[in-house]
């Protein structure tokens, strides 16, 4: 009977095992367990989204207008005449050399003040404005290059043309009036040139085989 005694105390440990394995069976229980909590540096905020870098706007080109207006003046040769008249960002071009040479150009005005105008048999003109009352560039007329330096017209010269027909013949006529005064043209009858009578610069009239014309200003 005395050893009854130890056998009871191992029956009743195993009861109490088999006890607490059911318990944590039925109460979904699981042994602990070490656990790290993300530290807040780590730890994303919901909605913030990453930052970003943009890059900086392109600017924009620059803009270097060409007043509106006639610009008159000779090549750097002393040879011809050059004029150009502007306006709404048009441009019509005449050079002349007063005898046998002319050529009525035209085309854009460039954003940076720049222009590129174009004629009858190939002819080209490439200016650029300086300053606010000057252009500079290179007329290429027939076999000629003629670079010039002209400046905006006063009141007393311009540029002028005339279109007509005189005693059955088609009178065409093309002037440039200088800041001095000097006019220089060519009259071509059924295309034939010869030097331009003079015109009255304040009207535009002018004498034509006796018989008497308007010469008007040109404009885009």
């Amino acid at each position: 009977m005395k050893r009854s005694g130890p056998l009871l105390t191992l029956l009743a440990g195993l009861l109490v095992g088999l006890f607490m394995l059911s318990l944590n069976a039925t109460t979904g229980e699981k042994p602990t367990s070490s656990y790290v909590k993300p530290s807040p540096s780590t730890k994303a905020s919901p909605g913030t989204a990453p930052a970003r870098t943009s890059a900086p706007p392109s600017p924009s080109p620059s803009r270097t207008p060409v007043p509106e207006g006639v610009y008159t003046g000779r090549t750097d040769d002393d040879s011809s005449a050059v004029a150009i008249t502007v306006r709404d960002d048009k441009a019509i071009a005449y050079v002349c050399d007063g005898h046998n040479i002319e050529s009525w150009l035209q085309g854009d005005v460039k954003d940076d003040g720049s222009l590129r105008l174009t004629g009858k048999g190939g002819a080209s003109l490439d200016g650029k404005v300086k300053g606010t009352k000057e252009i500079r560039g290179t007329a290429n007329v027939g076999s000629g290059s003629y670079a010039f330096t002209i400046g905006k017209a006063k009141k007393s010269s311009g540029l002028y043309r005339a279109n007509s027909t005189v005693a059955g013949a088609k009178i065409e006529g093309g002037w440039i009036v200088l800041p001095d005064g000097e006019q220089v043209g060519i009259l071509k009858r059924d295309g034939k040139p010869s030097p331009a009578p003079k015109i009255d610069p304040e009207t535009g009239a002018v004498t034509v085989d006796g018989q008497q014309l308007t010469a008007r200003p040109v404009t885009p």
